[in-house]
């Protein structure tokens, strides 16, 4: 049945109106953001076949090519869910840090309910201004973390799009312990040096494990307070 076909009061949009956005299902929300489905399926049942089959979770982690791969999801509807589930990630990251990173633990709190039952590994660029203000964010990678995958062309690229003066560099270890491997100490070497030489600093870079975190630059002032 197409949406025109249906009663008002059975009509995303006219419930809306009529009862308010919070009374609305994940399937509904949904099918307003993508305001039409195809000809074989209406919008109401094309979302609610995305969200049964799929989850909220897995559907927001979904890239564009992943998305205009799932039964009439075209490039257009594929760019719209992209852009809800980043928006709506932008809106926790301002909501949660009022906008400002002050700490490490800042970032922890930021990023430890969103990463601790991933069971890959996510690398994740946060963009600040000069005022540590929280400008963006970016998802390098997925997976596992080594030094052919973080490029620093990856890394820094968003950074420049954005504007963006200085980096904090996120990424979880989902078997708890936040402690860096030779690894991530070789590559945060490898951007720093990078950073330096194109003008975007690296503040820090956080690993979040199981509710706590290593932190880059609470090392270094270990470091420094035991010489």
């Amino acid at each position: 049945m197409k949406i025109k076909e249906m009663l008002l009061d059975s009509r995303p949009r006219e419930r809306l109106v009529k009862f308010g956005v919070s009374n609305l299902s994940d399937s509904e929300l949904l099918a307003i953001i993508l305001q039409q489905g195809t000809r074989d399926e209406n919008v109401i049942d094309m979302s609610s076949r995305l969200i049964s089959r799929y989850g909220l979770d897995k559907l927001s982690e979904c890239s564009l090519r992943e998305l205009q791969e799932i039964k009439g999801i075209g490039f257009a509807k594929a760019c719209q869910i992209l852009s809800l589930f980043e928006f709506n990630k932008r809106h926790s990251l301002a909501k949660k840090s009022n906008g400002k990173i002050i700490c490490a633990e800042d970032v922890f709190n930021l990023y430890h309910d969103r990463l601790k039952d991933l069971k890959q590994e996510h690398f994740i660029v946060l963009l600040m201004n000069t005022k540590n203000h929280i400008i963006g964010e970016e998802t390098i990678s997925k997976g596992t973390v080594d030094s052919s995958i973080i490029h620093p062309r990856e890394v820094f690229k968003p950074a420049i799009k954005n504007s963006a003066s200085r980096i904090i560099l996120v990424h979880n270890h989902p078997s708890g312990d936040p402690k860096p491997s030779e690894e991530d100490l070789r590559i945060t070497n490898n951007l720093e040096r990078s950073g330096g030489v194109i003008g975007i600093s690296i503040i820090d870079h956080v690993i979040v494990g199981n509710n706590r975190w290593w932190s880059l630059k609470e090392e270094k002032l270990k470091e420094v307070s035991f010489q």
